[in-house]
């Protein structure tokens, strides 16, 4: 045995108040972020169908993955004073609006003579439909199981240090979503 310890100094203060004060001062905590590439099309008539124009667009979105954290309160957290762990159950994963980079968008047009009007109602109207579509790419289950396990990944990176500081060097932070069952 060394002399640290022998004399290392003792856990001090509750684990849960260490985490919860933890969480207050950080609110909401970004996870994963998801690059994404929806290609969308419109079609525009004017003049009795005789003006017939379509764009296609490509336009890159982003959408991020986070946690709530003031969602999480002492009803979330228990702590397993002998074997020195923390178990932790998350609220849902919310996701943000895509946020749609036009700056980088790729459009093609067709249509022998397109209309200023025509033009701006396409934009828009892809514009709507790229960001519909971002949002239900966003939520697939291969792009959710990743931001889950993101997000137990940081939580537990996030809560193993303050409770070091706290003194429980040797303590371990267990993550589970609602609904799954605790991992030991």
């Amino acid at each position: 045995m060394t002399s640290w310890q022998l004399w290392k100094p003792a856990p001090a203060g509750d684990p849960l108040a260490t985490m919860l004060t933890a969480f207050a001062r950080q609110d909401r905590l970004t996870v994963f972020s998801a690059e994404l590439a929806p290609v969308v099309a419109s079609d525009d008539a004017r003049l009795f169908g005789m003006l017939k124009s379509r764009q296609v667009a490509v336009i890159p979105a982003r959408v991020d993955y986070a946690i709530d954290l003031s969602a999480i309160g002492r009803d979330r957290l228990g702590w397993d004073a002998a074997a020195h762990r923390l178990d932790v159950r998350l609220p849902p994963l919310q996701l943000s609006r895509p946020n749609l980079d036009e700056g980088r968008a790729q459009y093609l047009r067709e249509g022998t003579w397109i209309t200023g009007s025509a033009q701006e109602q396409l934009t828009r109207e892809n514009t709507r439909l790229a960001e519909t579509q971002a949002a239900q790419a966003a939520a697939n289950p291969a792009l959710m199981t990743l931001a889950r396990s993101a997000a137990k990944d940081a939580l537990r990176q996030n809560l193993t240090i303050p409770l070091q500081v706290a003194g429980y060097a040797d303590a371990t932070v267990t993550v589970r979503f609602d609904g799954e069952s605790a991992e030991r």
